[in-house]
């Protein structure tokens, strides 16, 4: 992940505004934290959207990113509950925590991120140190579908939420590289007053890799990551080739 690819995240309180209702990973790695006899640790954890949810539980946590204003805003929220969750702010493909963990995650689509083969090599081979033999990693990507893929240039609508008085409206641009494999995208935000009126228009950008089921498999081996499972959604529906998503459950080689 470079410093370069984070417009989208220059606000946290709209971050979380736009994703207060996704809670649809938390019941699974709920489940996954309760085995876990260490610190748990979430990669690119962002405002701790996931974070929190386990601390609550009892867990210890140990949340990472890169941005320095999603870590701050995760912070205010961790201390207003008395969590015990350190926020660290450092970068996943040069991670060095001192620990070791047997449970690390990474979701939000957050491995899309990664945008070169070095910096996947990178980041995988952080996650393996930081694992003890038999750990468990857990992740998920946008599948890369034939719509997903498809570069029509055209806006594309999102979704809608309230913002104070205002509606805000979410849409979309894409255009697929094939050669890099990734996905160049403007996100618009339409601000509206109740009597329909536009009030302000925002638009701000992000890249993002696609990675093949094939490539991802000889991928993690590279890096002593045995797949576990690969689900569609998480109910650990068997993938297949109309998923939007890909959640890969790893253990890391005893050897």
């Amino acid at each position: 992940m470079t410093t370069d690819n984070l417009e989208e995240y220059q606000n946290p309180l709209q971050y979380d505004k736009e994703h207060v209702h996704y809670h649809e990973d938390i019941t699974y790695l709920t489940n996954w934290a309760k085995k876990s006899k260490g610190p748990i640790i979430d990669l690119a954890c962002g405002t701790g959207r996931a974070s929190l949810p386990l601390a609550r539980n009892g867990r210890r946590l140990l949340g990472v990113d890169l941005h320095s204003g999603m870590l701050e805003r995760a912070k205010e929220k961790a201390l207003a509950e008395n969590l015990d969750i350190s926020f660290l702010e450092q970068d996943c493909t040069m991670l060095d925590l001192g620990v070791k963990s047997d449970f690390i995650f990474m979701v939000g689509n957050s491995f899309q991120h990664f945008l070169t083969n070095e910096a996947q090599d990178n980041l995988l081979d952080a996650v393996q140190r930081h694992l003890v033999p038999g750990g468990q990693f857990l992740f998920n990507t946008r599948f890369p579908s034939e719509d997903e893929l498809l570069s029509t240039n055209s806006e594309e609508p999102g979704f809608t939420y309230r913002d104070g008085s205002l509606s805000v409206h979410v849409s979309y641009i894409s255009q697929y590289d094939a050669l890099s494999q990734v996905q160049h995208n403007i996100t618009i935000r339409k601000y509206f007053s109740d009597a329909g009126d536009l009030v302000e228009e925002k638009r701000s950008t992000i890249d993002l890799r696609f990675v093949f089921p094939l490539e991802m498999e000889r991928l993690l081996e590279k890096h002593g990551l045995t797949i576990e499972g690969v689900y569609q959604d998480w109910k650990e529906t068997p993938l297949t080739a109309n998923a939007s998503s890909m959640i890969y459950l790893c253990k890391l080689s005893c050897s």
